[in-house]
């Protein structure tokens, strides 16, 4: 059932009221944030388990009016609708019919606010829609002109190289007088030939095709002396790079093997090193295990540089130990290396998978750690969720709820 807040305090100026909600003599604080409903005279605030109803002395406007949790407390400010001081904040004098009927119109108030706020919302968001539509087909009728313009320029530039070309062309192919031809030698002949008519054509056939016979020979001479000399019998010695991978060059990209191949020889020349920085190393220095409760003791020292490097070779010799990150975090936190301690936690959390009652613990410190290292970096809303998911993992934690709040009052007063 819900408790009944009796506990309030109030003032008022010539435009507000101002209502104080300090909570229960059971719970002193609300817990969570509140839900506010206020509609002429009528005011709600349903803080589960947690119930104030109020009916006013007068109307109030909503729409000018607040509310917010300072200290465990809930304040609101109401804007008056008409400057008038109030005789009291209660309505004293209303029975149940009448508180009956205020509530109603309060709700019918709501709904019919909500109604409208939809509506327009609804033909705001039509009228964007519209407007994009009409954006988009302005922008393709741009595009479909600029095409088309493109096209035709095209188009005009074909048409005149082709009448350009006809042009030359017929030039090309004009009848035209030949010269007479003076060719060296004792034998000088004189080829003039022009257009006769048909029948001087028939008689003069015989003199026609001596004149085209010579006018071949010519040609011939010319065809000769325009050939070039054949080329000198040689060989070429031909060498070729050998290919690491089988595909022929045309086929292959050339940039991206490239890249591989310089990938590869990195990674063999890191392992290489490895491997003979690991043979230094003695039996027990190869042990993992070792290498973090030595760590630990450097940590419990305050020796937190010491502490990392003794994590880090750990962590390259068996990589799937979550405690390694999660110790390793807890040392980049102390030295404000916060980035390194959130990508430490978050190995640790992927590792800690999947998630069982063995490994609860080094869960909630993983969340713990990564939201501290969150909160520091300011950003507030990551760093709650770490530590409402370590909350849930361990309700009966105080310390962690005690700090969830702190956070949550932190993004209230910032929001």
């Amino acid at each position: 059932m819900p408790v009944w807040l009796r506990d309030y305090s109030w003032r008022q100026s010539p435009s507000a009221v101002y209502v104080a909600l300090p909570g229960s003599r059971d719970a002193p604080r609300l817990p969570g944030r509140p839900d506010v409903f206020c509609a002429g005279r009528y005011l709600k605030v349903s803080a589960p388990p947690f119930l104030f109803e109020a009916f006013l002395w007068a109307p109030v406007d909503e729409a000018r009016s607040t509310a917010r949790l300072e200290d465990g407390a809930l304040l609101l400010a109401l804007r008056k609708r008409e400057a008038a001081p109030w005789e009291a904040l209660l309505d004293p004098g209303l029975d149940k019919g009448e508180r009956q009927r205020i509530r109603e119109e309060a709700v019918l108030q709501a709904h019919k606010k909500a109604k409208e706020d939809a509506e327009a919302k609804a033909a705001r968001k039509q009228e964007r829609s519209r407007c994009a539509v009409q954006a988009t087909i302005q922008l393709e009728e741009a595009d479909r002109k600029r095409i088309d313009d493109l096209k035709e320029e095209e188009r005009k530039k074909a048409t005149k190289e082709i009448e350009k070309w006809k042009e030359k062309n017929e030039k090309q192919n004009k009848p035209q007088e030949r010269v007479p031809l003076q060719p060296t030698g004792k034998i000088q002949e004189k080829t003039l030939i022009r257009s006769q008519s048909k029948g001087a054509a028939k008689t003069a056939s015989g003199m026609q095709w001596g004149a085209g016979s010579s006018e071949n020979m010519f040609s011939e001479k010319l065809k000769e002396e325009s050939v070039p000399s054949p080329r000198r019998a040689g060989s070429i010695q031909l060498s070729f790079t050998p290919r690491v991978f089988p595909t022929a060059l045309r086929e292959s990209r050339v940039e991206e093997e490239e890249e591989w191949l310089r990938k590869q020889a990195e990674a063999r020349r890191a392992i290489n090193t490895d491997l003979a920085e690991l043979e230094d190393l003695s039996e027990e220095e190869k042990n993992p295990d070792w290498l973090k409760d030595k760590g630990n003791k450097m940590f419990a020292t305050g020796n937190y540089l010491a502490a990392i490097s003794a994590y880090n070779l750990a962590v390259r010799i068996n990589n799937k130990i979550p405690a390694l990150y999660l110790n390793r975090a807890a040392c980049h936190l102390r030295l404000r290396n916060l980035h390194k301690a959130i990508e430490d936690a978050s190995k640790a959390l992927d590792l800690l998978t999947p998630p069982v009652p063995d490994n609860a613990n080094a869960r909630v410190k993983a969340h713990v750690r990564r939201g501290t290292a969150f909160c520091e970096l300011e950003l507030y809303a990551e760093g709650l969720q770490d530590y409402m998911a370590a909350l849930k993992i361990e309700p009966t934690n105080n310390s962690i709820a005690e700090d969830a709040e702190k956070i949550r009052g932190i993004i209230q007063e910032t929001g």
